[in-house]
C-alpha cells in the first residue's frame, strides 16, 4: 500500500475534569507577593479583576484530595478506549504527557517512578507486554508532541493503535502567594490514534515542532515561593509572563503558517484553530497575528473555540479536552465534520512550540 494512503486518525477521545470548581473569588484571602518578596500593593479585588480581564479565567477545576495525575489520566483513557471501541490489549503504545508526575494533596514531592504511563496501563489492567508505556515531559506542548510521536509509530508500521494522554494537576505545584497561580488548573484528556488505509489521505497531514533554548529555557521553571516566610526548599511552577507572551506572539503564528505551507494548505481552508488554552488575550493575539501573516484582517467567527474561562490552564490537558468537548457534541455551537481541516498548536516550557494540520476522515 503506498505511504500516501496510510492515514493517522483519531478514532476515540475522552476527558476527565475534576468535580471541584474553584472560582476567582476563592483567591480573595490569599496574600500575593512579587518575585522580590514584597506584598503586592493592590487589593485582592483589584488583582483578581485585572487577572480576569487579561486571562479570561473565571473559574477552574482542582483535583479532589484523593486524586493524582495518573488517576485523572486513567479516567480520560477509559473513555477514549470505549469511544474507539477497541480491546485495550491491542494497544501498541501508551504515551502520557505530563510535567510533574503524581503530586499528592498537601505535598510538593514530584513522583515520577514508576512512570505515569506504567501506572495508567496498570489501572487499565492491560497484560500485553508489547503494549509499550512511557512518559513524555515536554512542557504544555507535551500532548501534541506525543500525538506526533504516535503518528510516527503508525506511519512506520511499528504500531497500529496508540493511546495518547495528557494529564496534569498544576494546583499541586502552584504558589498560593503568586498571582499567576490563579491561571493553573487540573484535568486530563486522551485520544486513540489508529492507522487507516481506506479512503483518501486524512488525519495528520503535517506537523512542525521547535525548541528555543538559548535565552528562553528558564522562562517557565520551578522555583521557591514568592513569600519569604514560606520554606524556600519547596519548588513551585513559576513563569515570566511578559517574555512568554512576546515569545508566543512571535513564534506560534509563524510556526502555524510554516506547518500549513508544509502541508500545502491555505489558511482559508482551515475550519478550526485549536490552541493550547494558556491565556485568553494571548491566544486571541496569536490568532490575529496568524491572519495578519496572510494579509487578512477578518477572522471567521467561531474559528477558535476556547475553554479557558471555565477550565483554566491545565497544561497538556487543554488540547485533548477541547478536542473531546467538540468531537462529542458537548461544546455549544462547535462541531467537526468529515473533510474539515483543523490546526492544533501549543506553546510552553522549554521553550517549546508545535503545530499539527489534521483532516477529519
Amino acid at each position: 500500500m503506498p505511504a500516501s494512503t496510510l492515514s493517522t486518525v483519531i478514532t476515540g477521545s475522552g476527558r476527565y475534569l475534576p468535580s471541584q470548581v474553584v472560582s476567582n473569588q476563592d483567591f480573595l484571602h490569599n496574600e500575593f507577593y512579587d518575585p522580590s518578596g514584597k506584598r503586592l500593593p493592590n487589593t485582592n479585588e483589584v488583582i483578581i479583576q485585572k487577572f480576569q480581564q487579561i486571562t479570561g479565567i473565571v473559574e477552574r477545576r482542582f483535583a479532589l484530595e484523593d486524586q493524582v495525575a495518573s488517576d485523572l489520566g486513567y479516567l480520560a483513557a477509559q473513555e477514549a478506549i470505549q469511544r474507539a471501541n477497541l480491546d485495550p490489549e491491542t494497544l501498541d503504545y501508551i504515551i502520557v504527557a505530563h510535567n510533574f508526575g503524581d503530586v499528592k494533596a498537601g505535598s510538593r514531592r514530584v513522583d515520577m517512578m514508576p512512570p505515569l504511563a506504567s501506572r495508567i496501563k496498570h489501572k487499565l489492567q492491560i497484560a500485553n507486554p508489547y503494549t509499550v508505556a512511557y512518559d513524555l515531559p515536554f512542557g504544555c506542548p507535551g500532548w501534541l508532541q506525543a500525538l506526533i510521536q504516535g503518528h510516527y509509530f503508525l506511519q512506520s508500521g511499528e504500531a497500529k493503535k496508540v493511546l495518547v494522554i495528557g494529564t496534569e494537576t498544576l494546583s499541586r505545584v502552584s504558589d498560593a502567594h503568586d498571582r499567576d497561580s490563579m491561571i493553573f488548573s487540573d484535568g486530563a484528556g486522551a485520544v486513540v490514534l489508529e492507522a487507516r488505509t481506506e479512503g483518501p489521505k486524512a488525519g495528520v497531514l503535517q506537523h512542525l515542532t521547535v525548541s528555543d533554548t538559548l535565552t528562553q529555557t528558564f522562562w517557565l521553571n520551578s522555583s521557591p515561593s514568592y513569600n519569604p516566610e514560606v520554606s524556600q526548599e519547596d519548588l513551585y511552577i513559576k513563569m515570566d509572563g511578559r517574555k512568554i507572551y512576546e515569545y508566543a506572539l512571535t513564534r506560534v503564528p509563524q510556526l502555524i503558517k510554516d506547518c500549513l505551507d508544509k502541508a500545502q494548505v491555505p489558511l482559508s481552508a482551515i475550519k478550526k484553530v485549536l490552541l493550547h488554552q494558556a491565556n485568553e488575550k494571548m491566544d486571541e493575539a496569536m490568532l490575529e497575528r496568524l491572519f495578519k501573516l496572510y494579509g487578512l484582517d477578518t477572522i471567521p467567527a467561531g474559528i477558535m473555540p476556547m475553554t479557558i474561562s471555565t477550565l483554566g490552564n491545565n497544561s497538556v490537558a487543554t488540547l485533548p479536552v477541547l478536542y473531546d468537548l467538540i468531537a462529542r457534541g458537548d461544546f455549544d455551537g462547535q462541531q467537526f465534520q468529515s473533510g474539515d481541516l483543523v490546526v492544533f498548536a501549543s506553546v510552553g516550557a522549554g521553550m517549546n512550540a508545535n503545530a499539527v494540520v489534521y483532516r477529519f476522515p
